[in-house]
């Protein structure tokens, strides 16, 4: 079997897929660690032990993001090459979602923003809002330090306990706004607020902020598709998140399949765009 592999390498986890040469994905997995070469390199063995493989199976690599860098050689002796990070996250927002366009917004550490379709894959900008604002506010302010249990705690939050809404402040109603809308992250922060209620103000603040840059973009182009990809889109609060950005704005958010292999799926299709019937 002849097997192109496509590998995110993040700070600490790195996401890997691999494909056939025709183009028909084998599986997805990703991998923890300490490091990103450690990460990297477990990533590749676990996905050949699960999938049954042997090294000589695998014919390229295809690596990318903040992590690699740090490879300055092919890996275990295969042909390794590196892919632009915002080329590959284009490419694998449009293919998870089945779109031929649309903004893509990768949510890792930081967020990406990236236009793809028929005219080109084009990075417009990004922010430091993302996972790393979630994980290192709420382990100061919530002592919670992974996101699996930043979302278990948000869960049982109250927003009406750290954030600001409009019917807060005014008894007015305003057409475009609805009552319950933020007015302030975290201006409100009563006495007795719970360490829940505060993870899931950093959830809805990170959210929302990425949400509405995301409809800034789209109201300076025809595109009205968003496509969310990265490790933020598993936290369930999300959905809720950019549905009420959605009914609000007209600007229609999709998080596709395994969006956390978003990145990793580009870098391998970087490839076999071009070569998959070889």
């Amino acid at each position: 079997m002849s097997i192109v592999i496509g590998i995110d390498v993040g700070g600490s986890t790195t996401k890997i897929v691999g494909y056939t040469h025709d183009g028909r994905p084998i599986s997805r997995l990703k991998v923890e660690a300490a490091d990103p070469v450690t990460s990297a390199y477990g990533a590749l063995g676990k996905f050949i032990n699960e999938n049954n493989l042997a090294l000589t199976d695998v014919t390229r690599i295809f690596i990318t993001g903040v992590g690699s860098s740090l490879f300055k050689k092919d890996i275990y002796g295969i042909a390794t090459s590196r892919v632009d990070e915002f080329l590959a996250i284009g490419l694998g927002g449009l293919e998870l979602s089945g779109r031929k366009e649309g903004l893509i917004v990768s949510m890792g550490t930081g967020t990406a923003f990236v236009r793809a379709g028929k005219d080109g894959i084009v990075h417009i900008g990004g922010s430091g809002v993302g996972g790393g604002t979630v994980l290192g506010l709420c382990e100061k302010m919530c002592g919670a330090t992974s996101f699996k249990t930043v979302a278990e705690l948000a869960q049982s939050g109250e927003l009406a306990k750290v954030d600001l809404n409009i019917q807060d402040i005014s008894t007015a109603q305003i057409p475009t706004l609805p009552p319950e809308t933020t007015a302030s992250n975290f201006g409100k922060m009563e006495d007795g607020a719970r360490a829940a209620d505060i993870a899931l103000g950093v959830l809805n603040m990170t959210f929302q902020t990425i949400g509405m840059m995301a409809v800034f973009a789209c109201r300076q182009d025809r595109i009205k598709e968003v496509i969310l990809t990265g490790t933020l889109t598993q936290v369930p609060f999300a959905h809720q998140v950019f549905e009420a950005l959605h009914k609000m704005h007209g600007v229609h958010f999709i998080i596709p399949e395994n969006a956390i292999y978003a990145t990793a799926t580009g870098a391998a299709l970087s490839y076999l765009k071009k070569h998959g019937s070889d």
